[in-house]
């Protein structure tokens, strides 16, 4: 590959919804997203967790809507769609405040001074 090129990179975020009554079908439900092909990461969104985000390349998704529904339970295909990139938040630009500098100095009498 030639350094100037930079490789596709097909990221995709899908979001689904799954029908998870306990614990068992959480775990489950997890165990087979992240078990997929492509997929970077795996996490629960939403109030009610029932929410699950994938994050990966060239990942099928109606293979993991299948394969939920099969497994799990009903699962709604929610979103499918690039991985939104979070900008940095741009730094202020202020003036820093210089706080003056206080130099005390501790004088000596010299005079008092006997060796």
């Amino acid at each position: 590959m030639h350094k100037g090129l930079q490789p596709c990179v097909n990221e995709q975020k899908i979001v689904v919804t799954v029908t998870m009554n306990n614990e068992k079908k959480i775990r489950k439900a997890l165990k087979i997203v992240v078990s997929l092909s492509g997929v970077e990461s795996a996490s629960f969104i939403g109030s009610d967790k029932t929410q699950i985000a994938v994050i990966g390349e060239h990942v099928d998704s109606v293979e993991l809507a299948t394969l939920l529904r099969k497994r799990v339970g009903y699962t709604e295909l929610l979103s499918v769609g690039p991985v939104e990139e979070k900008k940095p938040a741009a730094a202020k630009e202020t003036n820093p405040t210089v706080a003056p500098l206080y130099i005390c100095l501790l004088i000596r009498n010299t005079s008092t001074l006997m060796l």
